[in-house]
C-alpha cells in the first residue's frame, strides 16, 4: 500500500552539473522515494505454486541496462544507483512478489543470454514484446512503445513522418532494436525509390550519440520518446521533430521480460494488474512524466511485432 506521504513526493529538481535544469532528482536519493507495496496474496501464491525459484533466495535478481532519464540511468552522484520508471516498476514488482528487489546494470546485448540462462530472474529495461523474442521469452506489457526522432535545436529539419524524410541523412540507432530494424526498411525503402537509402550510426552510448548530434556530425538520434523527450527539455540543444508507435506500422509494447516457461511471467502480470488498479501505477510513470505511455492492463504474451 503506497503511504500518504509517498503519494504526494514530488521528486525534488537536482542542482547537479549533470542536472542542472531538471525536472527530476538524478541523485541516489530518488530510489528512497520511490513508491512501495505490501505483497499481493494471490501473487504470492501464485509465485507459490509455480514452481519457479529466483536467482537468490528471497530476492527478485532484476537485469537493467542503464542509458538515460527517465527510462533507466545511473545516478549522477554516484554512478552506481539504478533510477529511472524501470527500476521503479521492478521495485513494485518485487515487493508484491514478496521478494526483495536486487537490481543489476548490464549492457543492452548481454541480457538475453543472462534471462534464458538463469543469471537474471527478469529483465526490465524497454524490451519490445517480437514474435521472434515470444520463442524464448515471456512477457507481462506494462508501457506503451513510443519512438522518436530527434534533431539539433537549430536543425532546418523540421518533420520526420516516413522514409523519404530521412533520405541521405545519417541517423544514429541501437543496435539490434526495433528502431534499427525500422530505420533500415526505410532506407531499403529508399533505395528501391531511387532516393538516397540514408545511413545508420551506432554508438555505444547515449552521451556520444547527443555529443555528435550537437556538433553536427550526424543528423539525427531514433531511439525511445521518453529519452528524446527528456533530453530536449533539459538541455535544450536537440528538439524532437517526429514520433511513432515502436512497432511502426503495427501497435507495440514493452514488456517485463522472463524466460520462457520458467513460471514467473503470470505472478508478475498479477501484481502488474494490482497496481494498475489501485493506481499505484498511475503514481510511479507521474513520477517521471510518463503517464500517456500507460497501459489499461498488463497483458500476458500477446501478440509481438511480427518475425523479420
Amino acid at each position: 500500500v503506497v503511504t500518504e506521504d509517498q503519494a504526494n513526493a514530488e521528486p525534488a529538481a537536482t542542482t547537479g552539473a549533470d542536472g542542472a535544469g531538471s525536472p527530476f532528482d538524478l541523485t541516489s536519493a530518488n530510489a528512497d522515494e520511490r513508491l512501495h507495496i505490501d505483497p499481493v496474496p494471490e501473487a504470492v501464491e501464485a509465485l507459490e505454486q509455480s514452481g519457479f525459484d529466483p536467482v537468490q533466495e528471497g530476492k527478485l535478481t532484476v537485469a537493467h541496462s542503464a542509458y538515460e532519464a527517465p527510462l533507466g540511468f545511473l545516478a549522477e552522484d554516484d554512478n552506481a544507483t539504478l533510477l529511472g520508471i524501470e527500476p521503479d516498476i521492478a521495485n513494485l514488482v518485487a515487493d508484491g512478489l514478496g521478494l526483495e528487489y536486487a537490481p543489476e546494470n548490464v549492457a543492452w546485448a548481454d541480457w538475453p543470454l543472462g534471462v534464458e540462462s538463469g543469471k537474471y530472474d527478469v529483465v526490465v529495461s524497454n524490451v519490445t514484446v517480437t514474435e521472434e523474442r515470444k520463442d524464448l521469452f515471456d512477457f507481462a506489457t506494462h508501457r506503451n512503445d513510443v519512438l522518436a526522432f530527434s534533431v539539433a535545436a537549430d536543425s532546418e529539419i523540421d518533420s520526420i513522418d516516413g522514409p523519404e524524410d530521412v533520405a541521405g541523412l545519417t541517423v544514429v540507432v541501437g543496435s539490434g532494436t526495433n528502431q534499427e530494424k525500422i530505420l533500415l526498411d526505410w532506407f531499403a525503402e529508399n533505395e528501391r525509390n531511387g532516393l538516397e537509402p540514408g545511413e545508420a550510426v551506432y554508438y555505444d552510448d547515449n552521451a556520444a550519440g547527443q555529443l555528435a548530434l550537437v556538433s553536427g556530425r550526424v543528423d539525427a538520434i531514433f531511439g525511445p520518446n521518453p529519452t528524446a523527450s527528456y533530453v530536449a527539455a533539459v538541455g535544450g540543444e536537440s528538439k524532437v521533430v517526429g514520433t511513432l508507435n515502436g512497432g511502426y506500422p503495427e501497435n507495440a509494447q514493452i514488456g517485463v521480460t522472463t524466460a520462457k516457461g520458467n513460471g514467473l511471467i503470470d505472478p508478475v502480470a498479477i501484481v502488474l494488474n494490482s497496481i494498475i488498479e489501485d493506481g499505484t501505477y498511475a503514481e510511479a510513470l507521474a513520477r517521471w512524466d510518463l503517464e500517456d505511455e500507460a497501459v489499461a492492463e498488463s497483458l500476458v504474451n500477446p501478440a509481438g511485432l511480427p518475425r523479420p
